[in-house]
């Protein structure tokens, strides 16, 4: 089987005070999805879509369409790349280390898309001198960078033995839970003490220690490539849709938190993973109920850290194209 090599998506350096180190940037991670064409169901044939102009439906050739920002309503200020690409051209190949901080004061949601770094082959060492420093200092650095015509703002920090950049979000990109009218409602709820007790023997019910990816799978995209398989071999593929589970409002709280204890102990006791059946403290659970998502009854152990050439088995498609990259696009 051929194996494809990663492919840098950008090259540039990292400046470091007075320190310039060049490095590559990988994609850390693929997204595996299935991807369907738009065919005409009357003759088979793919569908294409063409640039038209709103003023009078004529199709507009590549070499006649420019980048626009909409001013207001029909008005129009044109940029072009070239102008773009002056505003700053020398932030285009530097990543700026700006400052460095405790991991624990970034809010996870501020992180977007995960990139390798990695040195060139002439730069080994102030590679791994500034990966040393920075995870003897356990810190992580907030960077600066351009690539593909935008500025991000990125976090630098030190990851089994490689150096991982995540581009982050704004503060102007993200929405504050104020702006969420339902969440008004919590801070006046009144919760007894004997509810978070046994909300608590709920948490600890499914408590997995450690967080082990291998041990969930997309089985939305494994379903929808059997389906395809089916079809493709000349059967009609035809799929009971399964009932959909409504939310009830919940009428006991601590019924529903018993029941749900007690689901999840039974569920730990047929595919057990770690602990013993009669453990409080559970590990892995199966399908036992409806709020645990699906796993596979794996021992407990962190997976391996996988590096960025290793992939991992893929569902078997029925066509030579590759699945395509949204994670639910039936």
């Amino acid at each position: 089987m051929l194996v494809t090599m990663p492919r840098a998506i950008w090259h540039g350096s990292i400046s470091f005070g007075l320190v310039s180190i060049p490095v590559k940037l990988y994609a850390a991670t693929s997204r595996k999805t299935v991807r369907f064409n738009q065919i005409d169901t009357r003759s088979g044939s793919r569908v294409r879509q063409k640039r038209v102009s709103d003023a009078d439906g004529t199709e507009v050739p590549a070499e006649a369409i420019a980048k626009g920002y909409e001013l207001a309503s029909g008005q129009y200020v044109i940029v072009s790349d070239d102008e773009l690409a002056a505003l700053d051209p020398e932030a285009s190949r530097t990543i700026e280390l700006l400052e460095f901080v405790d991991q624990a004061s970034i809010n996870p949601i501020v992180y977007d898309s995960a990139y390798y770094l990695a040195p060139d082959e002439a730069t080994v060492k102030p590679y791994a001198l500034l990966l040393q420093a920075m995870a003897a200092a356990d810190k992580v650095g907030i960077a600066r960078f351009v690539m593909r015509g935008k500025e991000y703002l990125a976090a630098i920090r030190p990851d089994a033995g490689t150096l991982v950049l995540s581009t982050m979000l704004y503060a102007d990109e993200i929405r504050g839970a104020d702006e969420i009218p339902e969440l008004e409602a919590v801070a006046r709820a009144e919760v007894s003490d004997k509810e978070v007790a046994m909300a608590n023997q709920l948490i600890a019910s499914l408590d997995a220690d450690e967080f082990d990816p291998a041990a969930f799978q997309d089985t939305y995209r494994e379903k929808v490539l059997e389906l395809i398989e089916r079809k493709a071999a000349g059967e009609e593929g035809l799929v009971e849709a399964p009932v959909p589970v409504e939310a009830s409002k919940v009428i006991d709280l601590m019924a529903a938190l018993e029941a749900s204890v007690a689901a999840a102990k039974a569920a730990r006791g047929r595919h057990p993973t770690g602990h013993e059946a009669g453990d409080d403290v559970g590990d892995d659970v199966g399908n036992g109920s409806d709020a645990v998502p699906t796993r596979k009854p794996a021992a407990r152990k962190a997976a391996p850290k996988k590096s960025a050439a290793t992939k991992p088995a893929a569902a078997k498609a029925p066509a030579k194209k590759a699945a395509g990259r949204t994670r639910k696009s039936a």
